[in-house]
């Protein structure tokens, strides 16, 4: 009697245990919360990467913090709240900082560029425009409309301090423009790198030449100081999309015309054709163009995009010369104070463009 009673309540354990699982399995998975800290463009490649993450069904984007770069922050700013606006995404976007760290830099840039050189790529960004007057100026004068979404009253900077203070051990910052507001984060409440979840860059060339100049990568060329400041600081894991991988994802025509049909009659398509790449691809069937940052965006949804990666301590050079804002990697010995890093080199392209062509992550084709 004592076997057969131990049999018949170690049976129902199991079944109910069964009858469990599924249920289990059935559970939403916790949603990542993302912070992206941008040079917002149009389009490719920051607006993209926004999108994307706006609309995944597995993150939450908890805030958007601009800075200059590609951009003025007004101008990035504007191109924020603008395409939140048609996604229908009410997300705090915070402005941020104005300048590099450097004083003066971007009113010696002139000089600097005759001193020390252009690499393949002549962008600038907003080292070769007018700085705006404010965000709200710009925003009426580029889309000839009154804004719907306003920027939170915290700065940038603030920002990311409460955020991080708020959410411990959550947070990953997707720092995919200059790293001047993270840097000054960092410095002022250095308390919240060990609360910092991961930081996710696009920036730095590693194992090959740079674009704008022949040692440097545009991103952490526009600030050296704020990107060593931010590389060298001990999070506890980061992870960096340079050169080396967003060289090898071509944008070509084709898949420019796959996302237009993607996007349908919808405000996006007709936003993405006015942009720089879109009238590009108007005169020239043979343009390509890279899409640097919504790698980022892509890999954060789906880790398993990346297939290729090395491990190694790194760094930026700040010393204001012909190598100023290099990135270097450390196959043995590294100077003290830098931190192993995960560089990726590679990533399922074919994985890749089927994402970015899902209507999951464009909200306004729907």
């Amino acid at each position: 009697m004592r076997t057969s009673f131990f049999s018949v309540n170690l049976f129902n354990a199991l079944l109910l245990l069964a009858l469990c699982l599924p249920v289990q399995a059935l559970a939403a998975p916790e949603k990542q919360k993302i912070l992206l800290d941008t040079d917002m463009v149009e389009a490719f490649d920051d607006g993209v990467a926004m999108i994307m993450l706006a609309n995944a069904p597995n993150i939450e984007l908890v805030g958007i913090t601009t800075v200059s770069g590609n951009s003025w922050v007004q101008e990035g700013t504007a191109y924020a709240l603008r395409q939140l606006e048609i996604e229908g995404k009410n997300i705090p976007v915070a402005v941020g900082m104005q300048y590099p760290l450097r004083p003066q830099r971007h009113e010696l840039f002139e000089m600097e560029r005759a001193l020390f050189g252009m690499g393949h790529d002549a962008w600038l960004g907003s080292f070769g425009r007018k700085e705006p007057a404010s965000w709200q100026a710009f925003y009426q004068e580029h889309y000839k409309d009154t804004p719907k979404y306003q920027p939170t009253g915290s700065h940038a900077v603030n920002f990311i301090i409460d955020t991080v203070r708020a959410n411990p051990g959550e947070i990953t910052i997707a720092a995919i423009g200059p790293c001047t507001n993270l840097a000054a984060a960092i410095r002022i409440a250095p308390d919240i790198v060990p609360l910092i979840k991961r930081v996710v860059y696009m920036g730095g060339s590693f194992f090959q030449p740079g674009n704008v100049t022949p040692a440097a990568e545009f991103n952490w060329w526009f600030d050296p100081e704020a990107a060593q400041i931010v590389v060298r600081a001990p999070f506890k894991e980061q992870i960096v999309f340079g050169l080396d991988v967003c060289e090898k994802v071509i944008f070509r025509l084709g898949h420019y015309q796959r996302l237009l049909k993607t996007l349908g009659k919808s405000p996006q398509a007709e936003l993405l054709q006015s942009t720089f790449v879109g009238q590009m691809f108007a005169k020239d069937k043979d343009f390509t163009h890279f899409v640097w940052d919504v790698l980022v965006a892509a890999a954060l949804i789906d880790p398993d995009l990346i297939t290729e990666e090395r491990t190694l301590n790194i760094d930026v050079n700040t010393d204001y010369g012909l190598s100023y804002g290099q990135s270097l990697a450390y196959p043995k010995f590294s100077p003290p104070g830098t931190q192993p890093v995960r560089i990726i080199t590679s990533i399922d392209e074919e994985r890749f463009w089927n994402m970015v062509n899902d209507t999951t992550y464009w909200h306004s084709v729907r």
